[in-house]
């Protein structure tokens, strides 16, 4: 009988797990049983704030757990690897936070413990899932109004310049092409594909973490994507894509619901399509994890390994030339 219920876990309680934990509650079939923190008190509080049955002050307890179907990873990007790996182990499926590894080889090692294990894993970006991503990547297939010409993407919030945490410890991964410089990245990926050539420059700070960094992809028949990400200032957070025929912008905060598309044709009037989503968004990711589970999948359909691997490849490479190593 095919299996319809799954109980969740969340590793690692922060401001994300937060919103997925709300999220979740909207999603048919799902159950938060468990949430694990380095803090018994912090989890106990998640625990009461969202109704899971079950909190621990360790991972491994809550990895361990017979009750749990599918554990979420949101702690920071350092832990990914060895805290998937451990989960895999103990035959959990995985959703993982974006940036699935902090380099390619912790991301194929990952992808080869899940296939070893024969376990579901799947990177946790949430962008590829929301109605109004879907609905442009669709509309870009089509071919509608013509190739891509230019892409230009940004995303930029001022952050509190503390030098202890996670965005600007080096120890943590922090910096803001892993945090939030990877949601440009992914765009230009997924809406063009792979570039043959990137530049890419940055603004480091007294940590050596890349407090801006500005890329530039460029492609065949010289289509190129422009992309930023920055912690020291608010930018427009958007999308645009300029085609033969129109130019089609994702409006602020392109990465997530709600968001609007307007399309711009070049003979013809402007098109604002509102995309109202009730929740935070990251019901959807969480809902596909759980169809892909009741279909027996090992492997996203959407956010494949292949994804995963092209994408922390485009990071690596970017890191490279910025000369950021963790």
């Amino acid at each position: 009988m095919q299996k319809t219920n799954y109980n969740w876990g969340i590793i690692g309680l922060g401001k994300i797990a937060r919103k997925f934990a709300i999220d979740l509650q909207s999603v048919e079939g799902a159950t938060l049983k468990a949430v694990a923190s380095r803090s018994l008190q912090k989890a106990e509080e998640f625990a009461e704030d969202f109704h899971a049955e079950n909190y621990y002050g360790s991972y491994t307890e809550l990895i361990n757990s017979p009750d749990v179907d599918v554990i979420y990873i949101a702690t920071p990007h350092v832990f990914h690897k060895e805290l998937t790996i451990e989960c895999l182990k103990a035959k959990k499926a995985v959703l993982c936070e974006k940036a699935f590894g902090m380099n390619k080889t912790e991301v194929e090692e990952m992808i080869a413990t899940a296939k070893a294990e024969n376990i579901f894993l799947m990177e946790a970006l949430w962008t590829h899932f929301v109605p109004h991503y879907q609905y442009v990547l669709k509309l870009i297939k089509q071919k509608k109004y013509g190739e891509i010409k230019s892409l230009f993407a940004d995303f930029g919030f001022e952050a509190p310049y503390d030098l202890e945490k996670r965005l600007f410890n080096k120890n943590l991964g922090g910096g803001s092409l892993l945090d939030i410089g990877i949601y440009p990245v992914f765009a230009a990926m997924t809406l063009i594909g792979m570039p043959n050539k990137i530049e890419a420059s940055a603004k480091m700070s007294e940590t050596e973490i890349d407090e801006e960094c500005f890329m530039k992809f460029h492609y065949k028949n010289g289509i190129t994507a422009n992309l930023k990400s920055t912690l020291v200032k608010k930018t427009p957070t958007e999308c645009i894509i300029e085609l033969e025929e129109a130019t089609i912008k994702l409006t602020s905060r392109f990465h997530e619901p709600p968001s609007s598309v307007e399309i711009m044709p070049r003979n013809g009037e402007k098109e604002i399509i509102e995309f109202p989503v009730k929740t935070l968004g990251y019901n959807y990711e969480a809902a596909h994890v759980q169809e892909m589970l009741s279909q027996n999948r090992k492997e996203s359909t959407i956010m494949t390994f292949e994804k995963s691997l092209n994408l922390i490849s485009l990071l690596d490479k970017i890191r490279n030339k910025i000369g950021l190593s963790y």
